[in-house]
């Protein structure tokens, strides 16, 4: 993948070398388990309070500044994709007559505070829509190719861009339908549920992207695209579900199959056109 073609982003927030990223701040671990059992019993969400007591809510992370190093081919991969997502969004949303607001994303390593609570590395790259910012552990891409065996840079691309595609929604007023969903009591998880749905939508939009990015730049090498689908494919929640426990429960998935993971974003890709991307109204996901 000839990335390098890219325009950088001035969004990426670089907060590695953080401190206060761990979790629970100064309490100790007698502190963390009161904290973590009154948010149980009041019905709050422990991670948030923990954020709040140690002045960690996520405003910490937006303060620093955007990294414009370019001596780190890591930092300068994750800007050069980020920098080419604001540009494709933001002719795509021109279009439709709206104004799109561009994310940062955060780099942090261990574990890192947000408006959505804390995280540790383990929950992988994620997007939170309290901040509208990115988070990403650049280890994940080392697991990524240890663990899934999906390696390389356009992998890693999907990866980013997938997580963009949930700011998207986020602008265009999906997840917060989704959240009301849940208010309501309806239930997300499962095969045909909410929660996959928005997953592949993520995925489609992903694909709408890359479709642009590939007009653009004409970057894509061979075996580039394959690397994405055999990403999709490597996360889909029936081969999660089959290595860490050896059987596939259909009404515990978040994200969708293999097979659909990579059928959404092979959408996207194919057509361009956001408009293929509603997840919600389709009949066979």
């Amino acid at each position: 993948m000839r990335w390098k073609r890219a325009r950088r982003s001035d969004n990426v927030v670089d907060a590695r070398g953080r401190s206060g990223m761990r979790l629970g701040g100064g309490l100790g671990l007698g502190g963390i388990v009161i904290v973590v059992v009154l948010g149980l019993l009041t019905g709050q969400d422990p991670l948030q309070l923990l954020g709040q007591l140690t002045g960690q809510d996520g405003s910490t992370v937006q303060q620093q500044r955007p990294s414009t190093t370019g001596d780190d081919p890591q930092v300068d991969f994750v800007r050069a994709i980020l920098g080419d997502t604001e540009d494709t969004w933001q002719a795509l949303f021109r279009q439709s007559g709206e104004q799109y607001r561009d994310p940062r994303l955060v780099l942090f390593r261990g574990g890192v505070n947000s408006a959505c609570g804390f995280a540790s590395s383990a929950v992988g790259p994620f997007y939170c829509p309290g901040d509208q910012q990115v988070y990403l552990d650049l280890q994940f891409f080392d697991e990524m190719a240890r663990r899934f065996s999906a390696a390389g840079d356009f992998a890693q691309a999907y990866v980013i861009a997938h997580e963009v595609g949930h700011h998207v929604q986020t602008l265009l007023g999906v997840s917060q339908q989704v959240q009301q969903a849940r208010a309501r009591g309806a239930r997300l998880e499962g095969d045909n549920g909410l929660l996959v749905r928005q997953e592949l939508q993520a995925d489609c939009l992903a694909g709408v992207w890359a479709h642009h990015a590939q007009q653009r730049h004409d970057w894509l090498e061979q075996g580039d695209l394959e690397e994405a689908l055999n990403a999709a494919s490597a996360i889909g929640d029936d081969r999660l579900q089959q290595q860490s426990q050896g059987r596939v429960v259909p009404d515990a998935f978040t994200h969708g199959t293999s097979a659909q993971r990579v059928r959404w974003f092979r959408t996207g890709f194919d057509s361009g056109e956001p408009g293929r991307c509603d997840t919600f109204k389709a009949p066979r996901l």
